[in-house]
């Protein structure tokens, strides 16, 4: 019997995407508001993951609140702190915001983790390896600041439990096929990107390639991870047979960006993501 439930798990994964993350939370709010969290498994990228934290802890916008002050706050984004260790963006500011500015219930979101299967993906500094990290009450907002740890924007690298890590989006950007071979039958997937949109490489993968060229394993991670991700986008579009994928993604590019954004930007994004999340929820009764 529980080796029958172990296959048919449920696993909602929610994609990195810097501010586009208020399209995610949008949805996970419309999700909260008709009661809809049927899985087993969660797995969050990223800016995911922040969105994911606040869905468990049952706190409804504030994920989106968090976006909105992370957009203004100059703690957190300043262009004067370019050249400096700290980066663009001041990542570890988050363990400001999640413990006095949008204080994320770590007692409940540990309490409604229970007897579910909980991960953050991480990148690994040194061998440019996934890692899909599952955190407790004393990790998760530094599993969630390593999971968000750009390279040349923030300080580029987070030290979890003796590891340096980086963003997750360069090692596992949409971990549908790790999700599947780990037991998962359902997934539903919230994009942050047009569903058959692929990527190309970006300015900055073609800097980490040049900038860590020293470290074979880390030159590869950023020249592979364009490709990674069209590979996953490939993997959904033909999944196997015992295996159920549903995406709630945009029709077209939102209107923030990974690192772009306004206040206006972000909302925009939110309320088309919680038309989005009740779309789904309409079409889950037919």
């Amino acid at each position: 019997m529980s080796k029958n439930k172990e296959k048919q798990k449920k696993a909602l994964i929610i994609q990195g995407g810097g501010f586009r993350t208020g399209f995610s939370t949008g949805v996970l709010d419309a999700f909260q508001t008709y009661g809809y969290n049927e899985f087993d498994v969660y797995i969050g990228v990223s800016g995911g993951a922040i969105a994911l934290s606040y869905f468990l802890s049952e706190q409804y916008q504030c994920c989106f609140d968090a976006m909105c002050l992370l957009a203004t706050d100059k703690n957190f984004m300043s262009y004067s702190r370019m050249m400096s260790d700290t980066g663009v963006m001041d990542i570890d500011y988050f363990h400001e915001v999640s413990s006095t500015k949008i204080p994320l219930d770590l007692n409940k979101l540990i309490s409604n983790s229970e007897e579910k299967e909980v991960s953050i993906v991480l990148t690994n500094r040194t061998t440019g390896k996934p890692k899909h990290f599952q955190p407790n009450s004393k990790t998760w907002v530094d599993a969630v600041i390593a999971s968000c740890t750009l390279p040349f924007v923030t300080k580029g690298k987070h030290l979890l439990q003796g590891v340096e890590y980086m963003d997750g989006g360069w090692s596992d950007p949409l971990p549908v096929e790790s999700a599947y071979k780990n037991g998962a039958k359902e997934i539903v997937v919230i994009r942050t990107s047009p569903p058959d949109l692929k990527a190309d490489q970006t300015w900055s993968d073609y800097f980490g390639s040049f900038v860590f060229s020293s470290n074979k394993k880390l030159q590869n991670c950023f020249e592979n991870s364009h490709l990674k991700y069209n590979k996953s986008i490939d993997f959904i579009n033909s999944c196997p047979k015992d295996l159920d994928i549903k995406q709630i993604a945009p029709d077209s590019p939102l209107r923030a960006g990974t690192y772009s954004n306004s206040i206006e930007a972000i909302t925009v994004d939110y309320r088309y993501g919680v038309q989005a999340g009740v779309n789904f929820l309409s079409s889950l009764k037919h």
